[in-house]
This record gives structure tokens, C-alpha cells and sequence, in this order.
């Protein structure tokens, strides 16, 4: 089952291009951090179109990443979700 956004939903609540904000929360090993930026920068035009933020649980066994995108259509976020969603490791992708 697809998960992802529609396109009539992005497109009728996003202006394109423009900037949008993804996370993914998963398991703190095998650079969780590092695969879901690689993940993102494969769909981007430039890896000066990503920003990033990421917290760690208390406990540390998870980490939330928070990325800010910048796209120009609600298909290079389509195509970012299906990415990161194949990503072993990952809890909840929002």
C-alpha cells in the first residue's frame, strides 16, 4: 500500500517549488542519520537543497531526523518518500 501524499493533496497545499518538511524517526544504528539524508540528496538537484535536524531519545535508541527540502514539484516528494520509506531501519516516516 502506497503511503505516500497524493499529488492533489501536495499541489493543492504546497506552492512549487518551494520548501517542505519531512521526518523520519528509526533505529539509532547503521547511520540511520546518514541514510535518510543519502536518501533525500538522490532526488534533489543539489545537496544545498536539504537542511537537516535530528534528536536522539532519551534512551538512544532512536533517532528522529528532520529534514527541510526545497522542490519543485510534489513528485520529487513523492519520489523522496518512496526513498527513505525502503530505509531498514525506519520506525514512522511523516
Amino acid at each position: 500500500m502506497d503511503h505516500r501524499p497524493s499529488i492533489e493533496l501536495l499541489e493543492s497545499t504546497h506552492a512549487f517549488p518551494g520548501t517542505y518538511r519531512i521526518k523520519a524517526i528509526g533505529r539509532a544504528e547503521g547511520d540511520f542519520l546518514g541514510r535518510v539524508i543519502a536518501a533525500a540528496e538522490r532526488c534533489l538537484a543539489a545537496a544545498s537543497d536539504l537542511d537537516h535536524s535530528v534528536r536522539e531519545t532519551r534512551g538512544g535508541r532512536h533517532v528522529a531526523v528532520t529534514l527541510e527540502v526545497t522542490v519543485s514539484s510534489a513528485d520529487q516528494i513523492r519520489a523522496i518518500y518512496a526513498e527513505i520509506n525502503q530505509l531498514e531501519g525506519l520506525t514512522l516516516l511523516l
